[in-house]
């Protein structure tokens, strides 16, 4: 029995009329909710469903066809809808599901789903890669290079960092819970659904349109502003690109700010100017820290326990340790391996390397320092990382995104996307940046370039492909620094 849908039978049980999930035409009570999942859940065991792809805009239906997944024994297998038509189909054919809910395919039968507008469709698997057993999900992460990666994971692992999120929740006074990440991120999956349900709240999940998400590439900062004012959310889950919209927002409608109570912020560095500017305005954030091979958060600032700039405090289930060189490795929060990858994890006391640099303080706060594959070495013989000086571009207005370049090179190269409402603030904003900054680790040279994710140089949640990018930009940084001569 899944612990995660365990807990939410308990809360139905309990207090049946509490309404858990709701959208803009309905609203599921506890109850309701049960009812729906077992009924799912049935049909997939008498179709037989064994992998089940998840290809839906966040909604009431994907959350009970993943919630059913939990009940039934089913794999699930999210399908981001801002992957590219090869990698979407690149995640049916690696992770060999069986059935999917989302748009129909040739080849696949079509079953009706009970009380949902949507239909499963599926096919038969002549072959497909052995799974470890216990596997409850199967999470693809986009990289930076190549095919995405399928990360598999199980119940007792997704239920471990709920829990552990759950427990630092339990003091805050909250009762709704908004969902601005899709569903098909590991992020939002646990903070938006397992999370607020484990806790007995409301979450409130809307499709990306309604949140201010138009397509790949675009957003809608006036839709976000009316889903915050109609709902009045008390937590939200945000990457650090959110939140410099919000940031924006609330300068203009400060009534966006006056329900939240919590903010947690992860998926990339943040500046600690950044948090004190928000926290200024009224939005009470705290930055967090994970990846998708510990089952998403590892650490995270809280009310009670908070150190700006720091990621947060170790969550309960989790221990780390720092590498001789300074890389962070990540016990008790493991996951089961890569899907089709011979794993190396040790079965009793499995490690993570994360592939970040950080330290531990004293009260065993976390603090990130950059990523040991991006440490630049200047020709010069000056170390730095990247991360550092792109967090800290995150306070300047008229740069929208910013990546740094300076490995062998005598002066560092930065490709900006310029945000066009305050692209004549930019050279004066790049010297105020640089006074931050040490001079081996400024910004000397400018490329302007596309960064959007229909660039393909970023994700949808902003995250930049750095060797995307370089790839693109070699020829134009060498020029600026070498005169090409490299």
């Amino acid at each position: 029995m899944s612990m995660i849908w365990s807990i939410i039978e308990q809360w139905a049980e309990r207090e049946p009329e509490r309404i858990a999930l709701c959208d803009e035409q309905a609203q599921w009570t506890y109850r309701e909710l049960v009812t729906r999942v077992r009924a799912m859940a049935a049909t997939f065991q008498d179709t037989g469903v064994k992998r089940l792809a998840l290809q839906l805009d966040n909604g009431l239906d994907w959350a009970c066809c993943d919630l059913a997944g939990l009940a039934a024994g089913v794999v699930i297998i999210p399908v981001p809808l801002f992957f590219t038509a090869e990698q979407q189909a690149w995640v049916l054919e690696s992770s060999g599901v069986d059935s999917l809910i989302g748009p129909g395919r040739e080849g696949w039968s079509g079953h009706p789903l009970p009380q949902s507008k949507y239909t499963l469709w599926q096919r038969t698997v002549t072959s497909a890669v052995e799974l470890p057993a216990g596997t409850a999900k199967i999470t693809y992460t986009s990289g930076t290079t190549g095919q995405p990666k399928g990360v598999l994971l199980s119940d007792e692992h997704l239920a471990l960092v709920s829990q552990s999120l759950a427990a630092n929740m339990q003091s805050l006074d909250v009762t709704t819970h908004l969902t601005l990440l899709p569903f098909s991120t590991l992020l939002e999956n646990i903070t938006g659904l397992y999370v607020p349900l484990l806790l007995g709240l409301r979450s409130v999940v809307l499709p990306l349109a309604s949140v201010g998400f138009a397509g790949s590439s675009q957003f809608n900062p006036a839709a976000l502003v009316q889903t915050l004012l109609r709902w009045q959310p008390h937590t939200l889950v945000l990457v650090p690109e959110l939140l410099r919209v919000v940031l924006m927002l609330v300068q203009q409608y400060p009534g966006i700010a006056t329900s939240l109570q919590f903010i947690a912020v992860g998926g990339g560095k943040v500046a600690a100017d950044l948090v004190v500017q928000a926290r200024q305005l009224g939005l009470p954030v705290y930055e967090g820290y994970g990846l998708s091979e510990c089952g998403s958060v590892v650490a995270l600032n809280t009310p009670a326990h908070d150190r700006v700039g720091s990621v947060g405090q170790i969550l309960p289930h989790c221990q780390i340790t720092i590498a001789e060189d300074g890389e962070i490795l990540v016990q008790g929060a493991a996951m089961l391996g890569y899907l089709g990858v011979e794993t190396s994890l040790s079965s009793d006391e499995p490690i993570i390397a994360t592939g970040d640099l950080g330290y531990c303080d004293a009260e065993g706060f976390l603090w990130i320092t950059g990523r040991k594959k991006n440490v630049q070495i200047t020709a010069f013989g000056r170390n730095f990382s990247p991360e550092w000086v792109e967090a800290e571009a995150q306070l300047f207005s008229a740069i929208n995104k910013l990546v740094v370049f300076g490995d062998d090179l005598p002066n560092n190269v930065a490709v900006i996307q310029v945000n066009p409402s305050c692209a004549h603030l930019l050279s004066e904003q790049i010297q105020q940046l640089n006074a931050r900054l040490p001079d081996y680790a400024q910004v000397h040279q400018l490329i302007l370039a596309d960064l959007s994710p229909a660039s393909g140089l970023s994700t949808m949640n902003g995250r930049l492909r750095r060797h995307a990018i370089f790839q693109q930009f070699h020829h134009e940084i060498l020029q600026l620094t070498t005169g090409g001569s490299q």
